[in-house]
């Protein structure tokens, strides 16, 4: 992906702790699917001695074991933002429902499906989006908010094509918590080689009242693999899932506050709320697509 692999994934020690905390008031997966299938090896139980990075990478891990067996769907407000080119967007807010991807005797018996409803920026407010892997020739379902909405039609398209990825950093496809703890493994392990990486593991620190444990990710050689300079991602304490992750670029001379590359939040999270195929039918009498 210019695409680069996010729901994404490690990011600011120069950061304040009122940064950290912006989103107790809010002013935000996206991880390839069949990768997550191929990632869910249970966790071996972590030495007595770990450094910060690897601590976290045995949480992600373990993490990961749970959500594929006791995660059937969940709720949450999905706070996003991220730079496209040079333009960083604003937040955007949605309320998302997900049911996750689900694999017996090595076909899949629950396809991953995803709803997206956009309730701020006034732009883009109303829009829907639907998608139901598996079904509908694998295209994605949309119709447009805001003033563009009342005028254009719902439309069918493919999760990567132009018109899907415009603005987006990352297809629909890679939306999730599973996606998400994928690449925060994979990304820790590439960082682990790194022979100038900073890792900090705190725990206490809340995003929307939720206790989380924050794992702050300092790469301060830019190579041309690596694709931030800092990140942080913040566990939830009791649900054991990550529900805020943020990934900022290297600074520039004397810069003093950090740009921000991508931005994913994960609020008001509820698991295993029952969602059903009425939740991801285009034509639920609550949606709006025809």
């Amino acid at each position: 992906m210019q695409r680069r692999h996010f729901f994404a994934l490690l990011g600011s020690l120069a950061a304040t702790s009122a940064a950290e905390q912006a989103l107790a008031k809010p002013p935000h997966l996206v991880e390839p699917v069949h990768r997550v299938a191929n990632a869910a090896s249970l966790a071996p139980t972590p030495p007595a001695h770990l450094s910060p990075l690897d601590d976290a990478i045995h949480r992600a891990r373990r993490s990961l074991a749970e959500c594929k067996t006791t995660i059937d769907d969940y709720t949450a407000l999905l706070i996003k933002r991220e730079r496209i080119g040079d333009t960083l967007g604003p937040h955007e807010y949605m309320t998302a429902k997900i049911r996750c991807r689900k694999i017996q005797d090595g076909r899949v018996v629950q396809p991953l499906s995803v709803y997206l409803s956009f309730v701020k920026p006034a732009t883009v407010k109303g829009r829907e989006v639907l998608y139901v892997e598996g079904q509908n020739n694998g295209n994605l379902i949309a119709h447009e908010g805001g003033f563009k909405g009342r005028f254009l039609p719902t439309v069918n398209l493919p999760p990567t094509g132009t018109l899907a990825m415009r603005g987006q950093r990352y297809p629909m496809t890679e939306i999730g918590l599973e996606n998400l703890l994928v690449k925060l493994i994979e990304r820790g392990e590439q960082a682990k080689q790194l022979p100038d990486v900073q890792a900090e593991l705190r725990s206490g620190v809340k995003v929307n009242d939720r206790p989380c444990m924050l794992l702050t990710v300092t790469q301060p050689t830019k190579r041309p693999e690596l694709l931030f300079y800092q990140a942080k991602v913040y566990m939830d304490e009791e649900l054991n899932v990550p529900i805020r992750y943020v990934a900022y670029d290297w600074p520039k001379p004397n810069q003093q506050k950090l740009d921000v590359i991508e931005e994913y939040n994960y609020l008001n999270l509820k698991l295993n709320v029952g969602l059903t195929d009425a939740d991801f039918d285009p034509n639920n009498s609550s949606y709006n697509f025809y």
